[in-house]
């Protein structure tokens, strides 16, 4: 395994601890902020770096239509082309398999698509999506090409699904080969069945895999059903490796994930909201664009480190309201700051055997308000 994972503490199934990449040190519980085209809307990368983040995430679909593989690796890489030095993990475009299943088509051999931008047709196998990720990009954690289904899904959907994935991994795994300086991780799926969750996990075992994710969730399921599905999914995989819940979520559902076992997320929740005036703190979402902030003079939350803490809703509502650049900006850093914050006191309750407490505290304030 190229990159050591060292677990420094546990509670339950909560685990605390580091992976060690050649790009730096990624503690886990961690949260990967969304750089979907080379960038994290409406931030800089040093803006980035101040909230804590160890490591960002790209989107190997996006990042295929535009700029383009080639142009990226003649332009030195993502690392270089965006100016971050820390690690980055891609997604290998199968989520788009699903998002944008009206402009795609799913084969044995690949998937077919339709850009959403001009129209041009791409084609997306498992060995060009790890050339894409791994040769062109540089990402330090590529993903295996899978396919994902929506939520409800019937049973023989799921499992074709769940089989084509396994032998995309398969695939992914030939093509990367063996690296010393890059990782590549499997993806479990199998919908919302426990038995096809299982079959996933064991074979892409017998692959094996630097990591393991957990795909094929917050894809309308909701949090329960997530939850029902966490209660198990998570002890299929290693318990010695990583493992990354694909593209989840609210705080909420990262603090029950965690007790699950799961070390890794991302979501564009934090900067999405922001854009559209939402800010998450400790007592839950606050809208922004409500009245009942045009005069309010305390600051948005004094616990966060970042320059939203600097001025008052008031101030941060006006520019919401008054559509400013600015004000998407300070909520999307006050956003993604929360989420490092929030992974950060996890980390901590962990360390010193806290986390239920922390846990059941969590659920009270948000649940109160």
């Amino acid at each position: 395994m190229p990159f050591p994972f060292d677990i420094s503490a546990t509670e339950g199934r909560a685990r605390t601890g580091v992976l060690r990449t050649p790009r730096g040190d990624i503690r886990t519980p961690a949260f990967m902020p969304v750089g979907t085209a080379a960038t994290v809307k409406a931030m800089t990368v040093e803006q980035v770096k101040a909230t804590g983040a160890d490591i960002l995430l790209g989107n190997t679909y996006h990042l295929m239509l535009r700029p383009g593989p080639e142009r990226m690796e003649r332009l030195g890489g993502l690392h270089k082309f965006m100016g971050w030095d820390k690690p980055i993990l891609t997604d290998s475009g199968g989520f788009q398999v699903m998002s944008l299943a009206g402009i795609s088509k799913v084969k044995e051999d690949a998937v077919t698509f339709a850009s959403h931008i001009d129209g041009s047709k791409h084609v997306l196998s498992p060995e060009r999506s790890i050339e894409i990720q791994a040769d062109r990009i540089g990402a330090d954690i590529s993903m295996q090409l899978d396919q994902c289904v929506a939520y409800p899904a019937a049973k023989p959907a799921a499992k074709a699904a769940m089989e084509l994935s396994v032998r995309w991994g398969a695939r992914s795994k030939a093509a990367f080969g063996t690296r010393e300086t890059q990782a590549l991780f499997g993806i479990q799926q199998g919908s919302t069945f426990e038995d096809l969750r299982r079959q996933s996990s064991e074979q892409l075992q017998e692959i094996g895999f630097d990591g393991y994710a957990i795909g094929g969730l917050a894809v309308g399921e909701g949090h329960q059903a997530m939850c029902e599905v966490l209660d198990y999914a998570p002890d299929m995989l290693p318990s010695d490796r990583p493992r990354y819940l694909m593209g989840v979520g609210k705080p909420i559902d990262l603090v029950e994930a965690v007790w699950r076992g799961v070390d890794m997320f991302d979501c564009v929740l934090p900067t999405r909201a922001g854009r559209h005036g939402q800010a998450w703190t400790w007592d839950g979402p606050m809208n922004l664009k409500n009245a009942r902030f045009a005069e309010d003079q305390d600051p948005l939350d004094p616990t966060i480190d970042g320059p939203s803490s600097q001025y008052s809703k008031a101030y941060l509502h006006h520019l919401i309201r008054a559509d400013e650049i600015l004000g998407k900006t300070l909520l999307s850093w006050h956003n993604i700051a929360f989420f490092q914050a929030l992974t950060a006191a996890m980390r901590e309750a962990i360390q010193h055997g806290r986390f239920e407490q922390f846990r059941r505290d969590f659920h009270a304030r948000h649940t109160s308000n």
